[in-house]
């Protein structure tokens, strides 16, 4: 129902008049300096350039700058402790993606409790990592795969990023699904993975699909299928799921915030950001990095953080990961 004019030209005037600890106060004034955009990688990652182009669209909306940090080592957990311990008044936001779901399990001692101690503020994209095989690597299936690695187990090398990273446990559930068998070859970091990939020192890798387009485009290494449950409109693969029932993974990213950070903040920032997705201009980019966006309510992205979480916990515990 419409309301009268009048009511509620009364109703803002009564709304300006609260005392400044009501929520309302708690939502206008926010946010009152600039805020910062904590990144657990480096510049020019894709979570470091969803925060840039974020932070641009939320600094002309809310008036004030988003700036990036970039605070990189021990898997992004020192950027998840560095928002954790933050004052909570939405000045400090995290820029939370899978290793977030992935080290609550896989380190031991972390000085706090991701799901706990971060309340979920929006989810942003997400897009799917690609089952890739190398030029000597003879399979031109799914399937085909599978039947090369059981014909010699232990013989294919399973390139990641390093242990414990998304690359890394898509392909151990890929071989927890198929009951293959395969030696893992961890990197720092996937910079130097495709040098070797193409030069056939290791045979499969689970990239993010934004850092391995390039290499699918022109011929050089061979996309067999993506991670994601649905076909990704820019490659003409299949899903892993077609192959290997259930199987689903990807990669996704989404902004968290200190807990207890107030829910008129945590809705205001929400708001802001779901604003933000549907600028066609934003949308386009990030279909550039080869993601699709996933505005959603904060308890939509507490249930995916969640879901996560508890996916992830099994493969770790399942393949003995440490």
């Amino acid at each position: 129902m419409t309301l009268p004019r009048r009511t509620f030209l009364h109703l803002a005037a009564g709304a300006a008049a609260l005392p400044a600890v009501s929520p309302f106060a708690w939502a206008q004034s926010y946010p009152s300096r600039p805020v910062r955009i904590v990144v657990g990688l480096a510049p020019g990652s894709s979570p470091d350039i969803l925060s840039h182009l974020l932070g641009q669209s939320l600094s002309e909306r809310l008036g004030q700058e988003f700036i990036v940090d970039n605070l990189t080592g021990v898997g992004a957990n020192i950027a998840a402790e560095a928002v954790v311990k933050a004052v909570p008044d939405g000045h400090t936001l995290l820029m939370a993606g899978p290793s977030s779901a992935i080290n609550a399990t896989l380190y031991q001692k972390l000085g706090f409790n991701f799901l706990r101690d971060i309340a979920p503020v929006a989810a942003i994209a997400h897009s799917p990592n690609v089952l890739l095989v190398g030029p000597t690597v003879s399979a031109k299936t799914v399937s085909e795969l599978i039947a090369l690695a059981r014909a010699n187990p232990g013989q294919l090398k399973l390139a990641s990023a390093g242990v414990g990273t998304a690359t890394h446990l898509c392909g151990e559930l890929f071989e927890l699904m198929t009951g293959i068998n395969m030696v893992h070859v961890p990197y720092r970091g996937g910079a130097g993975v495709y040098a070797d990939l193409l030069g056939g020192k290791v045979d499969v890798y689970f990239p993010p699909l934004a850092s391995s387009v390039g290499y699918i485009k022109t011929g050089q290494l061979r996309a067999l299928a993506v991670t994601t449950a649905s076909r990704h409109e820019g490659l003409s693969v299949p899903t892993v799921g077609e192959f290997v029932s259930g199987y689903e993974a990807g990669t996704w990213f989404g902004i968290g915030a200190p807990r207890n950070t107030p829910a008129e903040i945590v809705s205001w920032l929400n708001q802001g950001i779901n604003a933000s997705l549907a600028d066609p201009k934003v949308k386009a980019r990030i279909a550039d990095l080869g993601g699709t966006t996933i505005a959603g309510s904060p308890a939509h992205f507490g249930k995916l953080i969640a879901k996560e979480t508890e996916k992830w916990a099994k493969v770790i515990q399942s393949a003995n990961i440490a």
